[in-house]
């Protein structure tokens, strides 16, 4: 068995038999070095050399967590949870309530689509606006396994559909470069036309998860957010005030300097500036917020890991290698295949951006020979290159969702947010994408 492919599926089913997710990717990670036949010395220094990638990624979801920690502290958990309560009454499972539900989500699909393009902060907003709408779902009894989805499709949807913000870098920076690299034709091609059908695919998971799938209620302890969150505190203008412009302040800084840690570090002495965050508890808070998401820092840390052992093995490339060999001269087949690969290297890696160079010196002069258009061409390798990134157990798609439903501890990243997205996205962009290639 390909070395990658083994990896993956070691990962994939230590984590779904609820193993911690740095254990399975360090597992999977040496296995598949030893499988590739590198040394056990080797798969370890390429797995070390590996890590520095997810380091700046870990520490900024650590300062994330102590402004979280601040924001929370700041009453605006409490202030959200009474006003939106106040739209329906004590009357949960009426019609006004259901309203509400459905608000909550579209305005967390509006940021998160938002967030990558035109405020295009990518994850940072999730540990600072989803926290506190925890006691709120709640009451409310929404599933957190829908949020996770809602956000996932607000973070993938647009940078695989519009060619702005971070769609610019993927579409045009990295998809139209490498297909034109390889030989494709790109002059005058619609990259929004050729991703059309796959973007569909992700709204109709979108739509599946919200009416049918998570439409019900689910319990969740109200106890745990009120530790978690503080919702019991007093709340005033002041501090109301101060909690929205240190938000403000660590999103411009961000955009600024181009730094979540920075950004989060400003809103968080903002805080402390102020006095809704005492001198003398600074130390004690910020220590929470950091370990309120330091697993998911680590998971980002050892996914780096494990992608650098992937790369280091070489079996990366043989893995496309042989999918090209299997197709013969059969083009619905041929597409399946190319996408599929698609999935398994960016499940793997965690990374969209980074599997499009790896398959699309492959897969261009294939689809060329095998007679595919310039628009399907476009809409293959981009499809095999999103594929897997929801549902990836080390992608920041879920990853960033899990930041902000886990932590009261009551949301599991696996089962709550990389299985639902895993299900809700890449089988419907699986078809999507391969009936666009037969079809442009």
């Amino acid at each position: 068995m390909n070395a990658v492919v083994a990896a993956v599926l070691i990962m994939l089913v230590l984590s779904l038999a609820r193993i911690h997710v740095v254990v399975a990717l360090i597992v999977g990670a040496v296995s598949g070095g030893l499988i590739a036949g590198l040394s056990l010395e080797a798969t370890i220094a390429a797995f070390n050399n590996g890590l520095g990638g997810g380091a700046t990624v870990a520490l900024s979801y650590a300062t994330l967590g102590a402004f979280a920690v601040a924001i929370g502290k700041s009453g605006l958990a409490h202030a959200l949870a009474d006003k939106t309560l106040a739209m329906v009454g004590q009357q949960e499972n009426s019609a006004a309530a259901k309203s509400v539900r459905y608000m909550i989500i579209g305005v967390l699909v509006l940021i998160a689509l938002s967030s990558q393009n035109i405020l295009p902060i990518h994850i940072a907003f999730i540990p600072l606006v989803v926290p506190p709408m925890l006691y709120v779902m709640a009451k409310l009894k929404m599933d957190r396994r829908l949020i996770a989805c809602a956000l996932t499709f607000g973070l993938i949807t647009p940078y695989m559909f519009l060619p702005i913000g971070f769609g610019g870098i993927y579409l045009n920076d990295i998809l139209m470069a490498k297909i034109s690299a390889n030989g494709g034709e790109t002059e005058g091609l619609s990259v929004m036309r050729a991703m059309a059908l796959p973007a569909l695919g992700m709204l109709c998971g979108l739509l599946v998860a919200v009416f049918f799938t998570y439409r019900g209620e689910r319990d969740y302890d109200l106890e745990a957010i009120t530790r978690t969150e503080r919702v019991n505190i007093a709340y005033n203008p002041r501090t109301l005030a101060m909690a929205l412009a240190a938000i403000v302040i660590a999103f411009v800084v961000q955009l600024w300097l181009g730094s979540m840690i920075l950004g989060a570090l400003a809103g968080f002495l903002l805080f402390n500036l102020s006095g809704v965050v005492k001198w003398k508890e600074a130390d004690d808070l910020f220590t929470e917020g950091m370990k309120m998401l330091a697993m998911i820092g680590f998971i980002m840390i050892a996914a780096s890991g494990f992608a650098e052992v992937m790369r280091e093995t070489g079996e990366i490339a043989t893995l496309v290698q042989s999918s090209v060999d299997m197709i013969g001269s059969n083009k619905p087949l041929a597409a399946l295949l190319m996408l599929l690969v698609g999935l398994m290297i960016t499940m793997g890696i965690g990374s969209s951006f980074s599997t499009i160079p790896i398959i699309a010196a492959l897969y261009v002069p294939l689809a060329l020979e095998m007679g595919f258009s310039s628009l399907a061409i476009v809409a293959l390798v981009g499809t095999a290159g999103a594929l897997g990134d929801a549902g990836s157990p080390a992608s920041d798609s879920t990853l960033g969702p899990t930041a902000g439903l886990n932590v009261d501890g009551q949301h599991n990243h696996i089962w709550d947010s990389v299985v639902p997205t895993f299900l809700h996205y890449n089988l419907p962009l699986l078809g999507f994408g391969w009936l666009a290639a037969m079809v442009l």
